[in-house]
């Protein structure tokens, strides 16, 4: 009977707490999510949204795997990507609030033979710059040679003097995956524990999250798990490969639900306490929200925002009057966000298994709306109409690029020619190898890394990865006296913006 009473009581609760949301939560959010997963071709969705202390909504939508059709629920584990970086920079706020370290300790302090492009930079660059994506170096920088790759943590560290940099140190923001990686590999030589231990004992395990794993390995054998899929460069939903970027864990690596992040809001929320009890310091989570350098002073075109900057692991920025502190992940066929506001007393967790939509963010722009008092604006079909567009676009080239093959022209150098080795500085090797009426590509700092190369025409080839995440694309050898000197490569801008030059190497003989 006791039971029964308190069950009453608790659902009373949840009903009063959640009477007195705004009528888009109470009445329409379902909708808008179902309406969003067909619009943007999403198969599943997991959602999270804290306010005043208490749950409001938590929620699976969707389904986790399409074939399956198991759908998502509030455990089903993702891989949260980038959202990593806010367990890294609380890690090491906590480690210099214990007087460990100081967050303005150069890094060559702890890796003496650290070096950068820029030899002054490498003598200044300390834990925070890296932390800030301050070292000057452009988004994503280094990440087709970084990303799923075979290199150690070390081999990526000593690869990062290779990186030269678009802007100035201290001044521009560009965004460094392996910038947190280096600083997470502070953790160990000051504490004696790898990152993943470190941060699993003093921030995972004492938030309760429970279902939690600080690294992705094995990611494809734990229980209800989402599958990743992606409609880039494609017409229909394709599945991909999990992302295997242990190597990279500081930035990236951890694999969580809307359950565990619940609390997670709440620790975020309440100055560092999870139910009452503390578990983090506050002056450490103050830390992370402290802006180190301005991403953008200027008015967004579409929604309330003047001023984005970035912390530790953290971006901050006004909308409509309040603070708002917010972060995205960004995995193989996997996309997040998590933010929260703690003037409302707001918090919101988003977990998706498709990456090539927007409706994320959407998602997390119209929730605020309805809290902060934003007039109604459909978000998901305001970003959608020019989605489509760029998306039509796509596939357009993508078929006439497919067509110029179809012509079956030949290149005027025999194909046996473009075959052996190349290299790049950064990256390291290539092999090129003749395959019936096409070339084939063997990535050797990825362990399954592979790509076909059809001449188009006009001294083009059409790069195609076999991993459909890495992206379909026109590009060219270098030639000199009818031979094949180089080769200019790249990735999909959502792995790496920059070209690769691969030279050809001369033959053994």
């Amino acid at each position: 009977m006791r039971t029964l009473i308190a069950l009453f009581f608790c659902t009373m609760m949840w009903a009063t707490a959640l009477a007195q949301q705004p009528s888009f939560i109470t009445d329409s959010l379902d909708k808008y999510i179902e309406s969003g997963l067909k619009d943007w071709n999403l198969p599943g969705l997991a959602l999270v949204i804290v306010k005043d202390g208490k749950v409001v909504i938590k929620k699976g939508y969707g389904v986790r795997n399409v074939d399956s059709g198991e759908p998502v629920d509030t455990n089903t584990l993702f891989m949260i990507a980038s959202n990593t970086k806010l367990f890294t920079g609380i890690a090491l706020a906590q480690l210099e609030y214990n007087k460990k370290i100081s967050l303005d300790d150069k890094i060559t302090k702890y890796f003496p033979d650290f070096r950068l492009y820029d030899s002054l930079t490498t003598l200044q660059a300390s834990i925070r710059d890296l932390l800030a994506h301050r070292i000057g170096t452009q988004t994503f920088q280094g990440d087709f040679a970084f990303w799923n790759s075979k290199l150690t943590s070390r081999e990526i560290r000593n690869k990062m003097r290779l990186l030269k940099p678009g802007g100035i140190f201290r001044q521009d923001y560009g965004y460094c995956n392996s910038c947190y990686m280096t600083a997470g590999d502070v953790i160990p030589v000051v504490t004696g524990k790898p990152w993943e231990v470190y941060v699993y004992d003093s921030l995972i395990l004492p938030s309760q999250m429970l279902n939690t794993h600080a690294l992705s390995m094995g990611i494809e054998q734990r229980e209800n798990v989402a599958t990743p899929y992606t409609t880039s460069f494609s017409e229909t939903l394709k599945k991909v490969p999990y992302d295997h970027w242990d190597n990279l864990a500081a930035a990236a690596s951890i694999v969580s639900n809307v359950d565990d992040l619940s609390r997670w809001l709440f620790i975020q929320l309440d100055s560092g306490r999870l139910n009452g009890k503390p578990v983090i310091a506050w002056p450490v989570l103050q830390k992370t929200r402290d802006v180190n350098i301005m991403m953008s002073s200027r008015k967004s075109p579409v929604v309330p925002v003047h001023f984005r900057g970035y912390g530790l692991g953290l971006m901050s920025a006004d909308y409509n009057g309040r603070q708002l502190f917010w972060h995205t992940g960004g995995a193989s066929g996997m996309v997040s966000g998590v933010c929260f506001v703690p003037e409302e007393n707001l918090g919101i967790a988003i977990l998706t298994n498709q990456d090539n939509q927007t409706f994320f963010e959407m998602l997390r722009y119209q929730i605020l709306d309805a809290y902060l008092g934003v007039p109604y604006t459909n978000r998901s079909r305001q970003y959608l109409t020019n989605f489509n567009k760029a998306r039509t676009k796509e596939l357009a080239d993508i078929k006439s690029w497919r067509d110029s093959v179809a012509l079956q022209s030949r290149p005027t150098t025999p194909l046996p020619a473009f075959a052996g080795e190349y290299e790049n500085e950064l990256y390291g090797k290539l092999t090129i190898s003749v395959k019936d009426n096409f070339l084939r590509l063997k990535f050797h700092s990825h362990k399954n890394l592979t790509a076909s190369l059809k001449y188009m025409g006009d001294a083009r080839w059409l790069l195609e990865y076999d991993n459909i995440e890495y992206g379909i694309l026109p590009v060219a050898f270098t030639m000199e006296t009818g031979k094949p000197i180089a080769i200019e490569l790249k990735a999909n801008d959502f792995i790496d913006y920059s070209t690769y030059r691969f030279e050809k190497m001369p033959q053994a003989k």
